[in-house]
């Protein structure tokens, strides 16, 4: 009897263990670097601004100090209906969690402007539909606002996981930023 209640109790701590580890080890999906996956500090290999500082806006930075930015730039045109519905479920999905701005590119709105000049990952092509990411993360030296975007109709799970890896990085590291 005392046999079979020692291999419980260690299968029970092995249990835990396990699941622990897999939780520390769930942390950030997407590092930080300029690849095509990566959260960006600078503009990614891809763009023509290659390595070149971001001009985040004031109303971007202001949004971070309190939870991970969704920024959606659009037009009403059928090219960008599905990414307007994919984003659309995540904002409800994440509504609390996360600051939404969804921005008419139609209604000569300025934030529209400045998010395509700060986060279009082509260099400032102004294509839409512009999905963007934002949270805080750590460059190796200080905690610093980044970003993952994209102009292109990517679906429900590509925006889903950036948003739910902003979400984890933000807990993990806003209390370290210094804005």
């Amino acid at each position: 009897m005392s046999v079979i209640k020692k291999t419980v109790g260690i299968a029970s701590l092995i249990t835990v263990i396990l699941l622990a580890s897999g939780f520390c080890a769930a942390g950030a999906e997407y590092s930080v670097g300029s690849g095509d996956d990566d959260w960006w500090t600078a503009y990614p290999d891809q763009s023509t601004g290659a390595g070149g500082e971001v001009n985040h806006p004031s109303w971007v930075l202001d949004a971070l100090k309190g939870k991970p930015v969704l920024i959606y730039v659009h037009k009403e045109c059928d090219y960008c209906v599905p990414q307007t519905e994919a984003v659309q479920k995540i904002a409800d999905q994440f509504k609390g969690k996360i600051t939404f701005f969804e921005i008419s590119a139609d209604e000569g709105d300025a934030r529209a402007d400045e998010a395509m000049q700060a986060y279009d990952p082509n260099g400032g092509t102004m294509y839409v539909p512009l999905t963007a990411v934002l949270t805080l993360a750590s460059d190796g030296e200080e905690v610093v606002p980044v970003w993952h975007s994209t102009d292109e109709v990517t679906g429900e799970d590509w925006i889903k996981n950036y948003v739910e890896d902003a979400i984890s990085q933000h807990d993990e590291n806003s209390a370290d930023w210094s804005p």
